[in-house]
């Protein structure tokens, strides 16, 4: 596993650009950088903090999360708010997100302030539509994180943290989904973080105290363990132009400096998934 980029507080949101490269965040010190082909680091987006999840959209714009979901221009200029967290019941903000194959945008809010010593509280999965409106799905959950979908889309994976578990549900027609079932039950204190899913059909979910990716059949079982450089391993993405580069993020927490959040990338055995755009109408200025 070869380290691209290094000297973070805690990467999150990575999201393969055909043509930018990697594009990730930076979250408690702001920002979304980028990784180029030729692998040169650069800052794509400034300042922005608590970016825990991004996508692109269609018309070349990005979405990131944060207190609210945004859809920007792909430097984050010409922002708009799609799904503001005042609006949710915690009024707290949102972590992870993704998109499904017709352009709708799935996230999750936060139920409490993960950072600031907050009781924990329950948050709510949301489905963002393409005419902009806005549902809630699913509930209950204790830390959201990361989400993927099946490659024929019939389910989706959703970690969540607090929780130790990897969720799935049943996706219906309409976008919505059915109650969930564990998917895949994390060792307690390992905390499942993002994930992907590649073509085959296995899950790749980043272990928050584990210090590795693990690798879960389509039936939940465990495939394989992928040590990790660094113990907090925050999140994953497919890229490169066969989407068969694995890029691993990773956080400060338990590391040998403050600061050395950093991404890795390595050759996996399999392609991944694209991440389909999202098609969500932009907001109105």
């Amino acid at each position: 596993m070869k380290e691209l980029a290094t000297g973070y507080g805690l990467v999150e949101g990575p999201v393969w650009h055909d043509t930018l490269g990697l594009l990730y965040s930076d979250v408690p010190n702001g920002g979304v950088f980028r990784v180029a082909k030729d692998s040169s680091v650069s800052q794509q987006v400034p300042k922005r903090r608590g970016i825990g999840g991004m996508a692109l959209h269609a018309d070349g714009g990005l979405i990131m999360g944060g207190r609210d979901i945004v859809l920007s221009d792909i430097d984050g200029t010409n922002m708009g708010a799609l799904l503001a967290g005042a609006d949710t019941e915690a009024g707290v903000g949102f972590n992870d997100l993704t998109t499904d194959s017709a352009g709708r945008i799935y996230v999750g809010d936060l139920g409490f302030k993960v950072f600031g010593g907050g009781e924990p509280k329950p948050g709510f999965l949301h489905v963002i539509d393409l005419d902009g409106s806005t549902r809630v799905i699913s509930d209950g959950i204790m830390l959201t994180n990361g989400m993927g979908f099946s490659p024929d889309g019939k389910r989706l994976y959703h970690s969540d943290a607090r929780a130790d578990v990897v969720r799935v549900y049943d996706v219906l027609a309409d976008g919505s989904v059915s109650g969930w079932k564990p998917f895949a039950t994390i060792q307690k204190g390992e905390t499942p973080d993002g994930l992907a899913v590649a073509a085959d059909g296995s899950v790749w979910v980043a272990l928050a105290h584990g210090g590795a990716v693990a690798v879960y059949e389509p039936d939940g079982t465990l495939r394989e363990r992928v040590p990790v450089p660094l113990p907090m391993v925050t999140s994953v993405c497919f890229g490169g132009d066969d989407l068969q580069d694995l890029y691993v993020v990773t956080g400060s927490r338990g590391g040998p400096r403050e600061n050395c959040g950093s991404v890795f990338v390595m050759r996996a055995p399999v392609a991944g998934l694209a991440l389909a755009p999202a098609k969500v109408r932009r907001p109105a200025s």
